[in-house]
């Protein structure tokens, strides 16, 4: 079963960054819930999830994620990540375009159930991430 579900996170992982949202329901759940979801923004199951990439696209078109760890026990996959991205298109959180280059890490939990993931948690470094594009000054220590 470990395997199984760490093989449907990588399937996840593969479908977002060969930007084929229309292959997302293979992998998510139609009652699929992000805990980490962006405040304030509605959210509809998958119909949703392909909304939020299409956003990050906007500001990042060349947005990949690198799984570095998976980690699975019961109904539970730990992915730790590595996201690249190049902020040249869209403003991002009222951020014009840096044409810098951005790197993030962070930590994924996704709840499987019956071949699809249902639940997803995520934290990520995103006061570097905003740093990183210059809208943070970085201060000398």
């Amino acid at each position: 079963m470990s395997e199984t579900n760490k093989a449907i996170v990588r399937r996840y992982r593969e479908i977002h960054n060969n930007n084929e949202m229309d292959k997302l329901d293979e992998v998510l759940a139609p009652n699929f819930v992000p805990h980490s979801f962006m405040p304030g923004m509605p959210w509809n199951g998958p119909e949703s999830a392909k909304q939020v990439h299409l956003l990050g696209k906007a500001s990042f078109p060349d947005i990949k994620v690198t799984s570095e760890d998976l980690l699975a026990e019961g109904d539970k996959v730990v992915e730790r990540w590595t996201q690249t991205q190049t902020h040249t298109g869209a403003p991002f959180m009222n951020i014009p375009p840096s044409g810098k280059s951005v790197v993030i890490t962070g930590i994924s939990i996704y709840r499987i159930a019956n071949g699809k993931i249902v639940e997803h948690w995520a934290n990520m470094d995103f006061f570097g991430m905003m740093m990183q594009m210059g809208a943070i000054p970085v201060s000398g220590m």
